[in-house]
């Protein structure tokens, strides 16, 4: 092998490793700020779970500024946020068969839109700040009104809360919350036929 080709395979494994080392101190770094979390509910065969990134307030106005109304949300920091149930459900009376899913919203001044989308991707938004969402594979589009709270949320929060035959999932932060309503979709019965 002569020293040429030697000294290009040297540059390009050095990098190579400097890459990666820049990767992973980013990562770090931005999960430092916002890290993740995951949060389940569970109740008799169903079971949903979803993973997110918790960004922190910091004094900063969120909606309307730092999140901008009208626009796609990755719903959180870094990845985009999943979401995954086992069974099929009724989202806010709307069918979301069971399966994985990126979650995007789109936060409005009285109300947000939830989108249940069925492609999953490498980060929640590209280099530019664009979202990488992509509007053909939205499986369930459901719209919430938004609460504001009495008390500011300082980090993002997504948590479950069971209400009769309902479960809500919640996501609040700063001001403002929204509440889903998720209920199992019932298999109808099917009765035998009476003896007369």
């Amino acid at each position: 092998m002569n020293n040429s080709l030697k000294l290009v395979l040297k540059i390009l494994g050095i990098s190579l490793l400097v890459i990666a080392v820049i990767f992973f101190v980013v990562r770090y770094n931005t999960k430092a700020y916002s890290p993740e979390d995951t949060v389940s509910y569970t109740n008799n065969d169903l079971t949903i779970e979803v993973f997110y990134n918790r960004p922190y307030k910091k004094g900063r106005e969120i909606f309307g500024n730092l999140v901008p109304y009208d626009s796609v949300w990755r719903t959180g920091a870094n990845e985009a946020t999943t979401f995954k149930t086992n069974k099929d459900i009724m989202v806010d009376g709307s069918l979301l068969q069971k399966g994985e899913y990126t979650l995007w919203t789109i936060p409005k001044k009285k109300s947000w839109e939830i989108i249940f989308n069925n492609k999953m991707y490498p980060w929640g938004i590209d280099l530019n700040g664009k979202v990488y969402r992509d509007a053909k594979f939205d499986a369930l589009i459901v719209e919430v009104p938004s609460n504001k709270l009495q008390e500011t949320v300082e980090q993002f929060s997504i948590y479950f809360e069971q209400a009769n035959d309902f479960v809500f999932m919640v996501l609040a932060w700063d001001r403002n919350s929204v509440a889903v309503p998720i209920k199992i979709k019932e298999t109808p019965t099917i009765e035998a036929p009476s003896k007369n």
